[in-house]
């Protein structure tokens, strides 16, 4: 009998863990950023980003200022996200 009762606590038990895990919120979306632009524009940076400015990421403005100071060794799709928002 003692078994069984603690048998049947411990299926509670997993049971409301389960249900309370199913009900958590996910995690809020990120604040929207218009200097990190979109996956496209991030894409066609990506390889410029990581190839002249390694030391400024994460950092957006770090990482713009730079691109900035590296324009004529990026490439052209690079180029044109820059020019596509004003840089």
């Amino acid at each position: 009998m003692y078994a069984k009762v603690c048998g049947a606590l411990v299926l509670i038990q997993i049971w409301g863990g389960v249900t309370l895990a199913a009900n958590d919120p996910q995690d809020p979306p990120a604040p929207f950023n218009p200097f990190q632009g979109t996956p496209e524009e991030q894409a066609a940076c990506a390889p410029d980003s990581t190839k002249f400015c390694r030391d400024a990421i994460p950092d957006t403005f770090r990482v713009l200022a730079c691109l900035q100071e590296h324009r004529q060794r990026l490439r052209k799709v690079c180029v044109k996200v820059l020019e596509d928002h004003g840089k």
